[in-house]
């Protein structure tokens, strides 16, 4: 199986944890480092015989860097991971995940539970967006979105997810949304598919690529496994990252539907 981490000027830290975690694992043949930095100042984390470092000087988007790691897994890897450069996990996480995929051949991407670094949960498993959705938990201050609180909680899915009683070994199955900061792909699935889409520069690309695998196969969040993820919230912070979450969002809502989930 292979792996893919998409660069751009990363804490050095951070980025060294996520690589080091992916060749912790003996099941992880190939991992491809691809650098949208404008410089490859990166190029000496590459320091293992399984990395494949490439940089791209004119950055093309998250989407399109993972598609070019993409293209050359497609026909050699059974499994794929993407990876984003600021989580971490042990060894286990990823065999657990191989061996989920092995039992359950009719699941094409599954994503693991997924914690802050301080152990608390992150809610990283969605229903399909709706506008209303996107623009509320990004633009409505915190009085008003507790208007809509049961509304979120529903499309985060914390009214399952904190239900003491559900089994998602059993049932938590045909999520239409799974984060993209760590995807476990089927490759032959994904060749069904398609990639990335590259229209979208980065942010929601992920809720796109869940939904077309949802079209052909089925999709799983397995908190039988566990990684860790720093989640700064970039477009939160960025007027060009909060750019390129709205373009994106036009993107997906143009090719889905601007209505219902």
């Amino acid at each position: 199986m292979t792996g893919c981490i998409v660069m751009y000027q990363n804490d050095r830290a951070k980025l060294r944890a996520a690589i080091d975690s992916t060749l912790s694992s003996p099941l992880v043949e190939t991992l491809y480092l691809i650098d949208n930095s404008p410089t490859d100042d990166l190029r000496d984390l590459a320091d293992d015989a399984r990395i494949e470092y490439l940089h791209n000087p004119a950055n093309p988007g998250f989407g399109a860097a993972h598609n070019i790691a993409i293209e050359k897994v497609l026909g050699r890897s059974k499994f794929h991971m993407v990876i984003n450069p600021d989580v971490y996990f042990e060894a286990e996480a990823v065999e657990e995940l191989y061996e989920f995929m092995l039992e359950h051949p009719e699941v094409g991407h599954v994503m693991p539970r997924v914690l802050y670094p301080d152990g608390s949960l992150q809610y990283l498993v969605k229903r399909n967006p709706s506008v209303f959705d996107l623009f509320a938990r990004r633009f409505l201050p915190g009085p008003l979105q507790s208007l809509f609180a049961k509304r979120m909680a529903a499309y985060e899915y914390r009214d399952i997810e904190e239900n003491p009683a559900h089994d998602y070994r059993k049932t938590m199955f045909d999520v239409p949304y799974l984060s993209g900061c760590f995807m476990f792909l089927r490759t032959s699935t994904l060749h069904r598919v398609g990639y990335f889409d590259e229209r979208i520069f980065m942010y929601i690309e992920d809720a796109d690529l869940t939904r077309r695998f949802l079209q052909v196969s089925r999709t799983a969040y397995y908190p039988g496994a566990t990684i860790y993820h720093h989640f700064a919230k970039g477009s939160h912070q960025s007027r060009k990252l909060m750019w390129y979450s709205i373009q994106g969002a036009f993107v997906y809502f143009r090719t889905w539907g601007w209505f219902g989930r």
